[in-house]
């Protein structure tokens, strides 16, 4: 039987990507458990895009696609951690409507 273990979705390199460099020093004063909410969230929303190795992306892209699917994931990290955030806000203040 394979190992299917190869196997990732491109993209959630790319949302973990935005996240680390962005948007940790955006909400610092945010947990971990934060974070991988905003991960989650902001996956849902994007589309899948299977690989097994990095090189796959790199030769299958066409050209200005990777610049496409990276403005894609910024739009939809960011959406994620403003929502993310404002429930947060809405249960620390004991609204939860």
């Amino acid at each position: 039987m394979p190992s299917y273990s190869s196997i990732q979705n491109y993209y959630e390199r790319l949302v973990f990507e935005f996240i680390n460099e962005v948007l940790i020093e955006r909400y610092q004063d945010m947990d971990d458990e934060f974070f991988l909410d905003v991960a989650c969230y902001a996956l849902t929303r994007l589309p899948s895009r299977y690989m097994r190795h990095e090189i796959d992306m790199a030769f299958y892209l066409a050209p200005g696609e990777r610049t496409e699917m990276q403005n894609q994931v910024n739009d939809s990290t960011l959406k994620a951690a403003e929502f993310i955030y404002s429930q947060r806000k809405k249960v620390a203040n004991g609204d939860e409507s």
